[in-house]
């Protein structure tokens, strides 16, 4: 029997405990079935589109505002009471955390914020496979952080689902007299109904749960738009302000929200058909910016990576390096480990974990070097071929310069979190719709999405059979995890697995 076998058996073993297709994150947007097209050949109405779902996920906000308050509250009462406050996510919101915790430092140096997510910080850069699915590691990293008695964990998992992130919430009760939050994006019933580790949180009346009901993602389950949008601003308002009554908290909500709402998605339609031009041309950019821009535009450069199935970061510890299409370079930070410091407002926290033999830990880590010295090195391995996308604040506005492209933005004297969820929903937009123009999509689905842990193995399968439905081709969910196992081994670090497998099994129909 082939390893590949073996694999698909052991995860069909476990499947529905992943067979998370009903949920509304996962569902396909009604209003995106035709992006990738509209990416190449009607940028302005793909930018008026997504900025449209942009605001109506922010909008869904209002019914949960006075719960977001009282979490604000709590937090508040945590620090006044010396203690900590950990947020926890993985993925996109572990991505969120991390950056929120950098935010709460600019502010604060000394801020009393612990971010972490599945795979420690190496995971900021590149997805570690299958690190998700393990609850124990959730319980684990929070145990090594030091969380204690009266600290607060703060978990964003937008299915609601991720076992990692259970496993910390449940782990966080034996510990702390202080109740957890679990903010997520789907409805209470559907999961409790669908997913028996999530019904136990939720059931749980230990545990606090805010549900921010998105809808659909524009991409087809590209939870890094929407989902993480809204948990970023959600916890971001009750963590960077002082609200002591909810009219408040809810003017800051209506000031942010009318913010993202005044932004033109459509300044950015020249860098995306530059950027993407570049890419087809087998070229490269390097993101330049200041460290205190640097986490939201590295968030958004890294997780193309798993969307796409583009190579990730390159590590430099690497004997054969194959460079990643973008990459990130601080200009204020002189080396790695300057850059990682002013970057995050802390020194990283990686994971030296033995069975996984230095390859989460600090020397791999710093290996990603975002100092200044990565231009030049970049320089050195492609050539003429690199391009810079400056992206740099001066006073109160944002400047952004690829080539010939020039653009601004008026900041209008916003918060820290303000400025960074711009940048957020702008990159997002930006990013996506140069992947539909290279063919890293088609439609709304994410036919080149990295099946790396159980949640993408049933997404990705689930794609493969409405593919194969449509050119009427019936195959059981089984037939196609089997042959997706079987492509896995075979497909290179940047092919589409969806549509590999969809071609095979069409040649065997």
């Amino acid at each position: 029997m082939s390893n590949s076998h073996d694999k698909a058996d052991s995860f069909l073993a476990i499947a529905p405990q992943f067979h998370l297709g009903k949920l509304e994150t996962e569902s396909f947007h009604p209003e995106t079935n035709l992006l990738s097209e509209w990416a190449k050949t009607d940028l302005k109405k793909a930018y008026t589109v997504l900025k449209k779902i942009d605001q109506d996920a922010i909008e869904k906000m209002q019914p949960v505002l006075r719960n977001l308050h009282t979490l604000h509250l709590k937090i508040k009462a945590t620090f006044k009471h010396g203690h900590k406050i950990f947020l926890c996510g993985c993925g996109a919101t572990g991505r969120l955390s991390l950056a929120l915790e950098a935010l709460c430092r600019q502010q604060n140096p000394n801020a009393q914020v612990i971010s972490f997510m599945a795979g420690g910080d190496v995971a900021l850069i590149k997805s570690i496979e299958s690190f998700e699915d393990k609850v124990d590691y959730g319980a684990r990293q929070l145990r090594e952080l030091g969380f204690s008695e009266g600290d607060l964990l703060i978990s964003c998992t937008e299915g609601g689902e991720t076992p990692f992130v259970i496993g910390a919430t449940e782990e966080s009760l034996k510990i702390s007299k202080n109740n957890p939050y679990f903010l997520f994006c789907n409805p209470m019933e559907l999961l409790s109904k669908l997913v028996e580790r999530s019904r136990q949180v939720i059931e749980n009346p230990r545990i606090e749960k805010i549900e921010i009901r998105t809808g659909p993602m524009a991409l087809s389950g590209s939870t890094r738009m929407q989902a993480s949008t809204v948990l970023m601003m959600g916890v971001g308002l009750g963590l960077m302000g002082d609200y002591p009554a909810f009219e408040l908290f809810q003017a800051e909500y209506e000031k942010t929200k009318n913010f993202l709402d005044s932004l033109d998605y459509g300044v950015l339609k020249a860098f995306t058909e530059e950027e993407s031009a570049c890419y087809a041309r087998k070229e490269y950019i390097l993101y330049k910016t200041q460290a205190h821009l640097g986490i939201s535009i590295l968030t958004d450069t890294a997780e193309r990576s798993p969307t796409f199935s583009l190579i990730p970061y390159e590590n430099e510890q690497d004997a054969n390096l194959i460079p990643s299409l973008s990459y990130l370079c601080l200009k204020d930070a002189k080396n790695s480990e300057e850059g990682w410091l002013k970057l995050l407002g802390r020194r990283p926290r990686c994971l030296e974990w033995p069975e996984f033999n230095g390859t989460i830990g600090m020397k791999r880590f710093l290996g990603f070097d975002i100092g200044q010295g990565s231009e030049m090195k970049r320089a050195e391995r492609v050539g003429a071929k690199q391009h810079l996308f400056e992206i740099y604040q001066d006073g109160m506005v944002l400047n952004c310069r690829l080539n010939n492209c020039r653009a601004q933005l008026n900041l209008q004297e916003q918060s820290i979190l303000s400025i960074h969820l711009a940048i957020k929903v702008l990159l997002n937009a930006h990013s996506t719709l140069i992947m539909g123009r290279l063919g890293r999509f088609n439609g709304n689905i994410m036919t080149w999405v990295r099946p790396s842990n159980y949640k993408l193995i049933d997404r990705s399968t689930r794609y493969i059979q409405k593919m194969l439905s449509e050119q009427k081709i019936k195959k059981s969910y089984d037939e196609i995890v089997y042959a997706s196992f079987e492509m896995i081994e075979e497909l290179g670090p940047s092919e589409p697995i969806v549509l590999k497998v969809v071609e095979k099994l069409k040649k065997i129909d």
